[in-house]
């Protein structure tokens, strides 16, 4: 589900605000975090919903790491979890950005033709990868909080920035996520954030599609030996 479909502007985001700032409103601060955090699983979902539950493993266990990393035992006990944790991190990077580069060469070195399925990437594994291990780190150095395992999951899935970046720090989202005041609808944040959004779906649909109409048969004969790439 791309930012410009118009799926997601007339359907899944004013479904989304909607259903935030009203249950902020009516229900309170945690059943619109858990509303949050559906919709970022089910924007997940939308292109392959088999790797939801690669996303849920992988909130779920740096979540329970960096409780225990955060609980103040020193020694060896801690910095090993730690790089336990994080090498399962880059484990799992690892397989499913370059187990099909490993079974092709495999096949190259021994000269077999085993037919192995194509393993899909999972959207955004790198992202959420990546802020974990920082996530992680702080936590090993004492400079996280005790989050709660719901705040913890949406500062993982949050959509906004979940496919397309950037990562961000646990200290800059958080805190936002704790605020009561952040569930009130406020005309301000609401301009403000709308204009963010049209000027960036601007960018998107009028500049950067419009030069792709001359950029990608380049990049596509140069794909195909076409042209000289340096």
């Amino acid at each position: 589900m791309l930012f410009s479909s118009y799926v997601f502007i007339l359907v899944f985001l004013p479904i989304t605000l909607v259903g935030y700032f009203l249950l902020s409103r009516t229900a309170g601060r945690s059943q619109a975090l858990a509303w949050l955090l559906s919709a970022s699983l089910v924007y997940y979902g939308w292109w392959n919903f088999s790797n939801v539950w690669i996303l849920l493993f992988s909130t779920l266990f740096n979540y329970l790491l960096g409780v225990y990393l955060s609980s103040g035992s020193s020694g060896r006990p801690r910095r090993a979890v730690l790089a336990m944790g994080v090498a399962v991190n880059l484990g799992l990077l690892a397989y499913f950005k370059y187990i099909n580069f490993f079974l092709e060469s495999l096949n190259v070195l021994l000269g077999t033709d085993w037919d192995f399925p194509p393993l899909a990437l999972p959207l955004a594994i790198s992202f959420f990868t990546f802020q974990q291990i920082a996530y992680l780190v702080d936590s090993y150095r004492g400079l996280t909080s005790e989050y709660r395992f719901l705040h913890y999951a949406l500062f993982v899935t949050f959509f906004p920035q979940l496919i397309a970046g950037p990562i961000v720090h646990h200290k800059e989202i958080l805190p936002q996520f704790e605020r009561r005041s952040a569930g009130r609808l406020r005309a301000q944040n609401l301009a403000v954030g709308l204009s963010m959004f049209v000027v960036g779906l601007f960018k998107k649909v009028v500049i950067a599609e419009n030069i792709a109409l001359y950029s990608n048969p380049v990049f596509d004969a140069a794909q195909a030996g076409g042209l000289p790439t340096l």
